[in-house]
């Protein structure tokens, strides 16, 4: 086998693998929903899903920015910090300025989510801090500022205006817009990071940093772009958070960072960097959502999620490293050949 040939095969592989862990994953929430369906009848309804839909949606968001930073073998820490101060400023704008568009206030989240995530960019590639070094400390620097600029107070539902309320929860087309704009921006991020170059160097950068250099690919730019869409989705992710619960609060949206990168790595992103799909992303929140809502349905306690959720991480890491070893091995055999 060519080295040419070599290259062409190991995409074939990758790809190969995440289609069937896709089909895995439909598997499990399958069989998951029908096990739950026989315990509580309430499960497998039309309202309930719906409710799933709409719980998963802010998640769904935010671990599509989180995939992508993965596979360039990053990681981002401080989505929900992001989150919780752009849901607060947010928050403090409507109070003051009750008859602002809602189309305005979810740009303004967008633009200050921007900012948010620059610095993180800005730290990584021209600091030279690695990724988890750099969010962790931005982490901690923005949920300070939460307390900082709120000074402490939250932001309740009966301030806010009517009109901002119905930013996530209204129901133009019978699902609730929130999960309208979820799709959205899912198939907004389908069609850049499969159809654009900048979105297929993300993938080039994750599977080998410095032959994607070679390449040419600008590496610091491609790193620095994905630190910015995760701040345009967590600004994005922090308005309809203030909508949807018709709150702001100091604690808005903490530990909730776990929660994206489990979606993302149980749908199959690859810790390890350069793999990952759309529509596996999807179906990790999915996975994660069903279980949150059997469990409360069915009167567990929720820390019992925290405990599931890490499993699932762990388990999905240990099947990434087989998967990797995997291709390793069929690669080396046909390298023999």
């Amino acid at each position: 086998m060519t080295s040419t040939s070599l290259e062409k095969s190991k995409p074939s592989l990758a790809s190969y693998f995440a289609r069937f862990r896709e089909l895995a994953l439909i598997a499990f929430i399958v069989l998951l929903v029908a096990l739950i369906s026989l315990r509580n009848p309430n499960f497998l309804t039309f309202t309930n899903f719906k409710d799933i839909l709409l719980d998963i949606s802010i998640l769904v968001m935010v671990a599509l920015a989180q995939g992508m930073i993965i596979i360039t073998r990053g990681i981002d820490l401080s989505v929900a910090s992001m989150l919780g101060l752009i849901a607060m400023m947010t928050g403090f704008v409507i109070k003051a300025y009750p008859e602002t568009p809602p189309i305005l206030a979810m740009l303004l989240g967008m633009a200050l989510g921007a900012v948010l995530g620059s610095i993180n960019g800005l730290i990584i590639t021209i600091g030279r801090v690695p990724p988890i070094i750099a969010t962790l400390g931005t982490l901690s620097i923005y949920r300070g500022l939460v307390f900082l600029y709120s000074n402490g107070t939250w932001i309740n539902a009966y301030e806010m205006s009517p009109a901002f309320k119905q930013v996530a929860k209204g129901t133009p087309l019978a699902l609730p817009n929130l999960v309208i704009v979820a799709l959205l921006v899912a198939a907004l991020v389908y069609m850049f990071v499969n159809y654009t170059q900048p979105g297929r160097d993300i993938y080039a950068l994750g599977t080998n940093p410095d032959a994607a250099k070679i390449s040419g690919i600008r590496t610091m730019r491609t790193t620095f772009m994905v630190y910015v869409i995760s701040g345009l989705m967590c600004g994005l992710a922090g308005v309809m958070w203030a909508s949807r619960f018709e709150a702001a609060q100091t604690n808005t949206a903490l530990g909730f960072e776990l929660q994206t990168v489990a979606a993302a790595v149980i749908g199959g992103v690859s810790m390890m960097g350069g793999i990952g799909t759309v529509p596996g992303i999807l179906l990790g929140a999915l996975l994660l959502g069903v279980i949150q809502n059997g469990l409360t349905l069915s009167g567990i306690s929720p820390f019992w999620q925290l405990a599931v959720q890490g499993f699932l991480i762990l388990l999905a890491v240990v099947a990434d490293s087989t998967i990797q070893q995997r291709i390793k091995r069929t690669m080396l055999r046909g390298v023999v050949k």
